[in-house]
C-alpha cells in the first residue's frame, strides 16, 4: 500500500499540469479546483461505481477484481461496486447529471468520442505501472492533440480484433489429405478464404441446405470493414496534425471493389439470414450444435462458445461428466486468425497469391469520468485493475487479448498473433469519431444490398464496373449524411 500511496504523490506535480492545461474538464470548474482534481491523496470513505462489460459480469471476472480492490483498500473506506449498469450507459447524458459511473471500461471509440467533449479525464499515464508494458500502438488510440498539448484518456486492458472461431471436430476425417495442401499441419479451409469458400460450399451442397461452413452477418460492418480495407479502402484521411478528415473518406480507395466482391460472393454459401443482424446473436447456438462450421468475431466472447458447445454437447452425451465436456468442448473450439484473402479479390482463385487480411479492430480500456468526486481513489482502481496479474485473470476468465505485453508472451498462441498484427499496422482501428455513426448506417445499407444480389444472383452488382460505382456513391452518401444532411 506504501508504494501504492507513494506513487500517486509522485504524480501529482505532472498531472497539475496536465489539468492546468486540460482547464475545466467538461464540468466548468474553476481553474484551482481542476488542478486538485489529481492531488496523490486518496479520498476517503468514499464508493466508486465501476462499468464494466458483460461478460466481465457473467464469468465473475469483476466480482473478483472489485472484492480484491476492496480488500487492498480497506483501510481508506475506499470501495469499488458494480455500478449495476448497462455495458452501453452513455455517460455523455449520465454523467452531468450525476448518474454516471466514476470508472468506464469501453472501446477506444466510444471513449475517444467522450473525450472530445471533455467527459473523461486525461490521465498520468507514463507514471503508471503499466505504461511500459502496453505498446504506443495501443496508447495512440487514447492519445488526443488539444492545442500544443498532447494527452492520454484511458488505459489500454485489452486488443480487439475479429477473429475465425471453427469447430475442429467437425473437420472431414481425411482434411490431411484433400484440405492441406502445403502440409504444415493446418487445415487449408482456416487458412485462406477461398479453401473456406469451397468447403462451405460443399457442406451447404451435401446438406441440403441444412448445415452450413462459414456463417456470419455479412452486414455487420465492423468486420465486413475489413474485407474493404485489405483492398486499399479506408474510413477516414488524416490531416496534418494526424486527426481525422471526415472530409476525407476513402472506402471507395485502392481496389476495395473486390472487397464487395467478396461479399457478394460469400452470401451464397449462406442463407437469407447473413443479409441481416441474425447470425450475429445465433451464432453461439449454432455453432455448438454444429450447424456452423465457423464464424467470425472478437475474441472477448470465447466463453460464450464455450457454454453453448457445451451444453448442446451434453444434452447428446448424457453419460459424460462435466468435466469430460468441458475437456472436449475446449480441445474442440479453435480461436485462430481469421483467414488470408485471395490477391485477385476472388474466391474462386484457390491457387493464387494470397495476403494477410487487415481487420478493423479497436483497444478496449478503463478511463475515469470528469464527473467523479473521487478522481484520487478512481485513478488507484486503474492502477490495480493494470496489474499484470488481473490483466491476465481477464485473460484466463474471459479469453481476451490482453494489451500488456508480458501478458501476451506468457499466453502465447492467437494472444501473440494480435498482438503482432496490432505492431505491424494489420489491425485499422477504428476511428474514435462522432460521424461514424453516418459510416455505419450508409455502409449497412450496402451491405445488405449487395447480400441479397449474391444470395439471389442477382444481377444489381455482378460486375466489377457495377462495385465500383456503388463504392462511390457510398462515400458521396457519406459524405452527404455528415456534412450536407446533418
Amino acid at each position: 500500500m506504501t508504494k501504492t500511496i507513494a506513487l500517486f504523490l509522485a504524480h501529482a506535480l505532472a498531472v497539475i499540469a496536465v489539468l492546468t492545461t486540460f482547464g475545466v474538464l467538461g464540468l466548468q470548474r474553476e481553474d484551482q479546483e481542476a488542478q486538485e482534481r489529481f492531488t496523490g491523496v486518496l479520498e476517503e470513505n468514499v464508493t466508486l461505481q465501476i462499468l464494466d462489460n458483460d461478460t466481465a459480469k457473467e464469468t465473475g471476472y469483476l466480482d473478483e477484481l472489485l472484492n480484491a480492490f476492496n480488500e487492498e483498500y480497506a483501510q481508506y473506506g475506499i470501495k469499488a461496486v458494480d455500478a449495476n449498469m448497462g455495458a452501453y450507459t452513455d455517460l455523455e447524458k449520465l454523467g452531468p447529471a450525476g448518474y454516471g459511473p466514476d470508472v468506464v471500461y469501453q472501446a477506444n471509440d466510444v471513449l475517444m468520442r467522450y473525450a472530445l467533449n471533455k467527459h473523461i479525464q486525461p490521465l498520468p499515464v507514463e507514471e503508471m505501472e503499466a505504461y511500459s508494458q502496453i505498446p504506443k500502438e495501443a496508447w495512440d488510440a487514447y492519445r488526443m492533440q488539444m492545442g500544443e498539448a498532447e494527452y492520454t484518456f484511458a488505459v489500454p486492458v485489452n486488443v480487439q480484433e475479429p477473429l475465425l472461431y471453427y469447430r475442429k471436430d467437425l473437420l472431414p476425417e481425411n482434411w490431411q489429405e484433400e484440405w492441406d495442401d502445403d502440409k504444415n499441419g493446418v487445415p487449408d479451409m482456416v487458412e485462406n478464404w477461398a479453401d473456406l469458400y469451397a468447403f462451405s460450399a460443399e457442406i451447404k451442397a451435401s446438406s441440403n441446405g441444412t448445415k452450413f461452413g462459414y456463417m456470419k452477418s455479412l452486414n455487420d460492418q465492423y468486420f465486413a470493414a475489413g474485407y474493404f480495407l485489405s483492398y486499399g479502402g479506408y474510413i477516414f484521411g488524416k490531416d496534418e496534425t494526424g486527426a481525422f478528415d471526415t472530409e476525407n473518406i476513402g472506402l471507395s480507395a485502392g481496389e476495395s471493389y473486390k472487397g464487395a466482391r467478396i461479399i457478394r460472393q460469400l452470401a451464397a454459401i449462406m442463407d437469407n439470414n447473413c443479409a441481416d443482424d441474425t447470425i450475429t446473436t445465433s451464432a453461439y447456438e449454432l455453432l455448438g450444435n454444429g450447424t456452423y462450421f465457423a464464424t467470425m468475431t472478437t475474441p472477448d466472447v470465447y466463453e460464450s462458445f464455450v457454454e453453448n458447445f457445451a451444453s448442446s454437447w451434453s444434452r447428446t452425451h448424457r453419460d459424460w461428466t462435466e468435466e469430460e465436456v468441458d475437456a472436449y468442448v475446449r480441445e474442440n473450439l479453435v480461436m485462430t486468425k481469421v483467414p488470408a484473402l485471395p490477391l485477385s479479390g476472388n474466391l474462386y482463385d484457390r491457387e493464387g497469391e494470397t495476403m494477410d487480411m487487415t481487420v478493423m479492430g479497436g483497444i478496449n480500456g478503463y478511463a475515469i469520468s470528469s464527473y467523479t468526486k473521487a478522481p484520487n481513489a478512481a485513478l488507484a482502481f486503474l492502477e490495480f485493475a493494470s496489474r499484470k496479474e488481473w490483466i491476465a485473470r481477464r485473460c484466463e476468465l474471459l479469453g481476451i487479448v490482453p494489451a500488456r505485453a508480458d501478458v501476451v508472451e506468457e499466453e502465447g498462441g492467437v494472444a501473440e498473433d494480435v498482438y503482432d498484427d496490432l505492431l505491424n499496422g494489420r489491425i485499422y482501428i477504428m476511428p474514435g469519431e462522432r460521424a461514424m455513426t453516418q459510416v455505419w448506417a450508409s455502409l449497412g445499407s450496402l451491405l445488405r444490398f449487395i447480400a441479397e444480389d449474391g444470395l439471389a444472383n442477382g444481377t444489381a452488382y455482378d460486375t466489377d464496373d457495377k462495385l465500383i460505382a456503388a463504392m462511390k456513391k457510398l462515400d458521396e452518401d457519406i459524405y452527404s449524411a455528415i456534412h450536407t444532411l446533418s
